[in-house]
């Protein structure tokens, strides 16, 4: 790949990473309003399961109209985890401006009252995870938001570095 190659690479996948972000940011907050309504939680649950689809769609995009339809497996595999790596560094962001000044601790508190309810104590009791879930919640109350921007983090870009395979497998197009 020469460098203007790998320009023309790392740009359309800064793009597509921020449209990715877009869509995974919409997730999270929809999932952050699923919390009290369950609309938008199945919301949240389609739009994360439509991601990989979107992020195809793009890959495709990319080869079509930036490389006049053709692009080896490993250049679809390095757009792929470049658009992963751009897409959770904002999705990090906001991760870790909505904890740090937002949160006030409402996702831990949401989550035990839910484990407070008699349902919630009955599937806790029954699956005899109580103590489990207690030490849990507070790990997580006790995670800054920086720690929990980078978890989501790595998730992402290992999560391109997975999905991107099957990616760049069925978009592959090589000439002939």
């Amino acid at each position: 790949m020469t460098p203007e190659e790998y320009i023309q690479l790392k740009a359309f996948a800064r793009q597509d990473g921020a449209l990715l972000s877009v869509l995974w940011i919409g997730s999270f907050l929809c999932y952050l309003a699923g919390l009290s309504n369950g609309t938008m939680g199945m919301l949240a649950i389609f739009l994360a399961i439509a991601s990989p689809f979107f992020a195809a769609n793009r890959l495709r995009h990319f080869r079509d109209y930036g490389l006049m339809g053709f692009i080896s497996f490993r250049r679809g595999y390095a757009y792929s985890i470049l658009t992963f790596f751009y897409a959770g560094l904002l999705l990090a962001a906001a991760i870790y401006v909505y904890f740090a000044y937002f949160d006030n601790g409402y996702l831990v508190n949401t989550f035990m009252q839910v484990m407070e309810t008699s349902e919630g104590k009955a599937l806790l009791q029954s699956y005899g995870m109580k103590s489990q879930m207690d030490e849990g919640l507070k790990q997580m109350a006790e995670m800054r938001p920086i720690d929990i921007a980078l978890n989501m983090l790595t998730f992402n870009i290992l999560s391109g570095f997975l999905i991107g395979v099957p990616m760049a497998a069925t978009m592959r197009k090589e000439k002939i």
